[in-house]
């Protein structure tokens, strides 16, 4: 039996006495505790983190990496590098310090073997993160430690960090429905939470606002509303216009077509806050509108052509004005010009599309008989005087039934929104009924609603037009060959969707058919559905060619 001493004629490690413990030798190992063992001055690197630039002022960044040194030094643990998140989420991997983290452990593979943080929460919020990034690190050779909760390597501590991490998701989940219920609670104020559109600027809370305009933004899609709502334009000519004014996205680029539709039918702009995603409808907003309501549905009931547009579809070519607007009899499509060249000139021609050859007439002809329709059409100073009398006339009982229309509208809203008071009160007050049915006839009454409005405004357009014939018919009418004539490609372009609508058909020798006068002729025929009888055009007919 070998004595409690080390013994050297045998094998055996002498047990040490109690009055003399064991020194630990330069080469000793430290056990973990999944049984492995590490050099007593392993490698450690340190991350720490706050989620606001707030708080990159106060002492939590100080207090966290003083925790995790401490930490450190009590394992015994070599600090080589110390990482600092300022002011990121921990709701992603895609945080600029843990990514040179993870790539400072990756190049020195075998150096690193500890990765410190001040509790779970600093290193993820989301328990699926939190484990692909443990996992990460499990393959380079290194485990999770934190200097503030018991998790290590061996069964206990995986539970425990298991547990750690899903209250880690599930304070940040509380935290997320707080924000979101908040927020919502804010719109249903009519206060902007998000970033500000176009046209607006976040605003200071001193001012007591949540928006003000963009001095330079907001008066530029005010006139795009303006602009739009006179319908002398089509979306696609308006989103030109208003890109040469000088109206750019946040990233200074010009409006996409897509953009320019998006902005024309948003009601925000109209100062109300709609946001389906929270369950807020139809709230006036804290905010100054850059667009009166009345302007808004305006703009809405020509984007749904409940009103007609006297925007001309504009073909870009100069020398050939009626190209598009002249179709071809045979297959009806608009003609298009070319020029071609002759023995010693060039030659200009409308004619048909390929695969049809119905129309094959040079400009000069094409061009003097559509002169000649314009001067059918220009009347004599009787016609003139009449036509004055039967505007003025049909005018007057216009308005009158503009306004019976009106005032039914405004009956029709007003019950409306009645009841949508009334489904408020039986919703938030008394209890009667819950939020699907709540939902379900809520949307219903704002669409009815909204239609309501914009047919209003449709019926308000149609009236203010009548208001401009007299003009149009004393000043355009009896000069309109003369005009067209002057006039640049654009403005010929809109004489001719003024005075025909429809355009005109050409069979190759001579344009064909009725076509489609300007709204001017039509104000001579008896109100539909009345029992007057306007002036009698017999004798007063347009001057012939």
């Amino acid at each position: 039996m070998c004595s409690p001493t080390p013994c050297w004629k045998c094998s055996c490690i002498a047990e040490p006495r109690l009055s003399e413990p064991m020194r630990p030798a330069t080469n000793a190992l430290k056990p973990l505790g999944d049984g492995t063992t590490l050099p007593i001055m392993a490698g450690a690197v340190i991350y720490i983190r706050v989620s606001t630039k707030e708080q990159t002022e106060n002492l939590s960044l100080p207090t966290q990496l003083r925790a995790c040194e401490e930490y450190c030094r009590r394992e015994g643990l070599d600090v080589l590098e110390r990482f600092r998140e300022e002011g990121e989420s921990a709701k992603t991997a895609d945080r600029t310090e843990l990514q040179r983290l993870l790539a400072f452990c990756r190049t020195n593979k075998g150096r690193v073997h500890f990765v410190v943080v001040f509790n779970l929460t600093r290193f993820a919020r989301d328990k699926y993160d939190h484990f692909a990034l443990r996992s990460l690190l499990k393959s380079l050779g290194i485990s999770l430690r934190s200097a503030t909760e018991p998790i290590d390597d061996t069964s206990t501590g995986k539970l425990m960090e298991g547990v750690l991490a899903a209250f880690a998701q599930f304070d940040n989940d509380v935290r997320s429905d707080r924000t979101r219920a908040g927020m919502k609670a804010a719109l249903e104020l009519g206060r902007w939470v998000f970033l500000a559109p176009l046209g607006y600027m976040n605003a200071p809370r001193m001012l007591g606002k949540s928006l003000m305009p963009d001095p330079e933004r907001a008066p530029l899609v005010r006139r795009a509303f303006e602009e739009y709502a006179t319908e002398r334009f089509t979306k696609q000519q308006l989103l030109q216009q208003v890109t040469a004014w000088g109206l750019r996205n946040r990233r200074g680029q010009p409006l996409s077509s897509q953009a320019i539709g998006m902005l024309l039918r948003n009601q925000f702009y109209a100062g109300i806050v709609d946001v389906a995603e929270y369950g807020v409808r139809g709230r006036r907003g804290d905010f100054e509108p850059l667009v009166s309501e009345d302007n808004f549905y305006r703009v809405q009931a020509v984007l749904s052509g409940r009103t007609p547009s006297l925007a001309p579809q504009l073909q870009g070519h100069p020398d050939f004005p009626l190209r598009g607007f002249v179709r071809c009899e045979s297959c009806g499509r608009g003609l298009t010009g070319s020029w071609s060249k002759g023995r010693s000139r060039y030659y200009a021609y409308y004619h048909c599309r390929p695969g049809c050859r119905g129309v094959n007439v040079t400009k000069a002809r094409l061009e003097t008989l559509f002169e000649k329709e314009l001067a059918r059409l220009q009347p004599t100073a009787g016609y003139m005087r009449l036509l004055k009398e039967s505007v003025l006339q049909i005018w007057n009982a216009r308005k009158e039934s503009a306004r019976a229309d009106l005032a039914r509208a405004a009956r029709q809203a007003e019950a409306i929104q009645k009841k949508l008071d009334r489904l408020d009160e039986a919703f938030l007050f008394e209890r009667s009924i819950d939020i699907d049915v709540y939902d379900r006839h809520a949307e219903k009454l704002r669409e009815e609603l909204t239609l309501l409005r914009i047919d209003r405004h449709a019926t308000e357009i149609e009236e203010l037009d009548v208001e401009g014939i007299l003009a149009f018919a004393e000043r355009v009418l009896p000069r309109a060959a003369d005009l067209w004539l002057q006039a640049s490609l654009d403005q010929r372009q809109r004489f001719q969707q003024l005075f025909f609508p429809e355009g005109m058909t050409f069979d190759g020798r001579d344009f064909v058919g009725t076509a489609v006068t300007t709204r001017a002729f039509n104000y001579l025929q008896p109100i539909e559905g009345g029992n007057e009888r306007m002036v009698d055009l017999t004798g007063i007919e347009p001057v012939t060619s």
